[in-house]
């Protein structure tokens, strides 16, 4: 856990008053609204396990197959669920359509992936492990099994249930407040920096 003042452990001084002071002054801005700490910010927090996580489980598959994240959560979603198009797997992994083409590029150059036509919409494929790609990812599903164990290994496992409740509900809300329309100003931005890109 991140410390939650950066004035804990320090000694007192003659002068300095008393330490809730201290931080009273550190937590306000100037306006007086509370000031926003990053390391207590949900969002950051969040982030930040995210991004860890992610480093430590790609020491499972990079080193070993030299893939990246997009190419290995295109990898596993074909695994699990046999046939997709580039677009269902953008959806269930929360990546972008060109981050997915990409990877789908890599894994398809790599004899991994195979690509079958869609004769309802031919502007779309379908798409499916090859032998080789079923035998990576039939390799690599219990280590990242055991990683995800081990991950959690220190979690009580009378807390283990509220956890994962937790969870889901932070993933439920996070999906309903991505959805929501942007304001005014954020439309505004958004337009402003697509101009400057021109």
């Amino acid at each position: 856990m991140f410390p939650r003042h950066a004035t804990r452990g320090k000694p007192m001084m003659a002068g300095d008053g008393p330490v809730e002071d201290k931080r009273s002054e550190a937590s306000a801005a100037p306006d007086g609204s509370a000031a926003l700490r990053l390391e207590e910010f949900l969002p950051y927090r969040l982030n930040v396990v995210a991004s860890l996580v992610s480093q430590a489980l790609s020491r499972i598959y990079a080193e070993r197959y030299a893939i990246g994240v997009p190419e290995w959560r295109v990898l596993v979603t074909l695994g699990q669920y046999g046939v997709m198009t580039g677009k269902t797997i953008g959806t269930h992994t929360h990546m972008h359509k060109t981050k997915v083409s990409r990877a789908v590029a890599d894994l398809e150059k790599r004899k991994l992936v195979a690509r079958r036509a869609n004769r309802a919409d031919m502007r779309e494929s379908f798409l499916s492990l090859t032998p080789a790609g079923r035998a990576i990812y039939l390799e690599l599903a219990p280590s990242a099994l055991a990683f995800a164990r081990r991950l959690v290994d220190r979690i009580e496992p009378a807390e283990h249930a509220a956890f994962e409740r937790v969870l889901t509900r932070i993933i439920e809300r996070s999906t309903t407040l991505a959805a929501e329309p942007p304001t005014k100003a954020a439309r505004k931005r958004t337009t402003r920096n697509r101009r400057e890109a021109l």
